[in-house]
């Protein structure tokens, strides 16, 4: 049986001797490229012509990945912009004013943060973390930031005055309360990223909050748990 596409074939092998890829002469004459491979497989092309084909393959590759790299940026957009959506309805549905449902989240985020003995101490080198603890102690114990004391955990080539002066703008606490700071001597020799400020820890010293938000997460946790 004669290909519907035999009337091409001599056409074909002129543009693959000339030097063109399968995919062109596809693309031009409209035959399907299992009928091409069986017409082309025995002509050999040119060095130079495989040059040229291998030159034209990788710089579409290069602009293929440049191109998905594009889709993919736009596509991951979108998915954060609407998990930002979905967060601000959820937001949208609580009230930020009872101050039930702030001990609750600061009780959560104590039991993954915070100490476990001793006073109320929690410590992190995220300065958002640690200024919503200071804000809800404040709203839920009347504990004044300026009470607070405060010790760095720090990377060896960090200045510790310049540190200080970081946190003690970011969490609004007096540079007199942070009392002690600490290098970490296996850093030595190591450069540390410019956005990364150590570890801040907070004490209160105040064994009964600590207490209470311990119980109070681990119960809420255990009544979750067992669908209560």
């Amino acid at each position: 049986m004669i290909s519907k596409w035999f009337e091409l074939k001599d056409k074909a092998i002129s543009l693959r001797k000339d030097g063109k890829s399968i995919r062109d002469i596809e693309e031009k004459l409209g035959i399907p490229r299992s009928t091409l491979s069986g017409w082309l497989k025995n002509i050999k092309l040119t060095e130079r012509q495989k040059k040229v084909l291998d030159r034209r393959w990788r710089n579409a590759l290069v602009q293929a990945r440049k191109g998905s790299l594009i889709w993919h940026h736009a596509e991951k957009k979108k998915r954060l912009e609407l998990a930002e959506k979905e967060a601000q309805k959820t937001l949208s549905e609580v009230n930020t004013k009872d101050k039930s449902i702030l001990e609750l989240a600061l009780s959560m985020l104590y039991l993954g943060e915070g100490s476990k003995t001793g006073g109320t101490t929690i410590g992190n080198s995220n300065p958002e973390i640690l200024l919503f603890f200071v804000r809800g102690m404040e709203i839920l114990y009347g504990f004044e930031s300026n009470k607070v004391k405060c010790d760095l955990h720090l990377r060896a080539d960090q200045g510790e005055i310049e540190i200080k002066k970081y946190w003690s703008k970011k969490l609004d606490i007096p540079l007199k309360n942070f009392t002690s700071t600490s290098f970490d001597k296996r850093t030595i020799g190591k450069k540390t990223y410019e956005h990364y400020k150590g570890v801040c820890i907070l004490k209160y010293g105040n064994i009964a909050i600590q207490r209470k938000l311990v119980y109070l997460s681990r119960q809420f946790c255990e009544k979750i748990i067992k669908g209560g």
